[in-house]
């Protein structure tokens, strides 16, 4: 599939609907001030994400990388991230994540992923996109935001997955107390489901929340949050045929582009006020 597919549309990172439980409720959005109806635990969410984690890792289709060429700047970018992440309005929740990430030899597949709890995928094919460490900043903070912003759960709650939701619940509440198999329609909520790489898409209001909390996270590790755009700017080339804005789910990358060039001057303060972090060029694929 075209990359600007397997990228953009983020991935769709809890169930909901294990009930009305005590962490369900409204919530307001520390940085959009939008407020969430959230009718799952962050408890909840982390154990269906650490199950899915584990299924991706052992799913015999994947190869996870050996190369520490491949490895090691996808976990330079992922601790700054992350540190950034417990520095930032969503402190509390990040400093709960039990925090991972495995880099998946997948050339072909441009692709990155976090589920509940700090669980995090990198594809080898989404480097020729991000370039640079910088560029991969980007990437990865777009996708610790829709985990640290429980997007995946708000959607459910919102009922916007309705057949497939009440199967999903049905296999979470199966799983709930132990480490059994997600099934298929909750691996497929997850993002991570039985077509490797095909991920389903957050709706536009949480895929700009990503972006702009995103570069926000990026500048605050010490990557410059430009390099977003110049990401962006790649994916258009290389998407050639995308539907217009109005028949997507996410907007559209000039809509995107447009409003990354809004946020940055926010962005560049926070990145003029830290120690620029290194931002080598990321190891060619076939």
């Amino acid at each position: 599939m075209q990359a600007w597919r397997l990228f953009s549309r983020g991935v769709l990172l809890v169930v909901a609907g294990i009930g009305m439980t005590a962490g369900s409720g409204c919530e307001t959005n520390p940085y959009t001030g939008r407020s969430q109806l959230l009718m799952t635990s962050v408890s909840e969410e982390m154990q269906l994400g650490a199950q899915a984690y584990s299924q991706v890792k052992n799913d015999p289709k994947l190869r996870q990388s050996q190369d520490p060429r491949e490895i090691e700047p996808v976990k330079r970018v992922a601790a700054r991230i992350i540190e950034a992440a417990k520095r930032s309005k969503y402190a509390e929740m990040a400093q709960q994540f039990q925090w991972e990430v495995t880099v998946i030899k997948d050339d072909k597949t441009a692709n990155a992923f976090a589920l509940p709890g700090g669980k995090m995928a990198v594809y080898t094919g989404i480097f020729p996109m991000a370039r640079t460490e910088a560029g991969l900043a980007a990437v990865m903070g777009h996708e610790v935001v829709h985990a640290l912003a429980r997007h995946g759960a708000e959607r459910m709650s919102q009922g916007q997955l309705t057949n497939a939701g009440l199967q999903i619940v049905g296999a979470a509440a199966s799983t709930k107390g132990g480490g059994g198999m997600l099934g298929q329609a909750a691996m497929a909520a997850l993002g991570v489901g039985a077509q490797v790489g095909v991920l389903l898409p957050f709706s536009r209001k949480h895929e700009s929340e990503a972006d702009y909390v995103g570069i926000l996270l990026a500048a605050d590790a010490g990557y410059d949050p430009r390099e977003a755009v110049a990401l962006w700017e790649r994916m258009g080339q290389v998407s050639g045929g995308a539907p217009s804005e109005f028949l997507s789910t996410h907007p559209s990358h000039e809509t995107r582009i447009t409003q990354l060039k809004k946020w940055m001057p926010e962005a560049m303060a926070i990145y003029q006020t830290r120690s620029p972090a290194p931002a080598a060029l990321l190891p060619s694929v076939q």
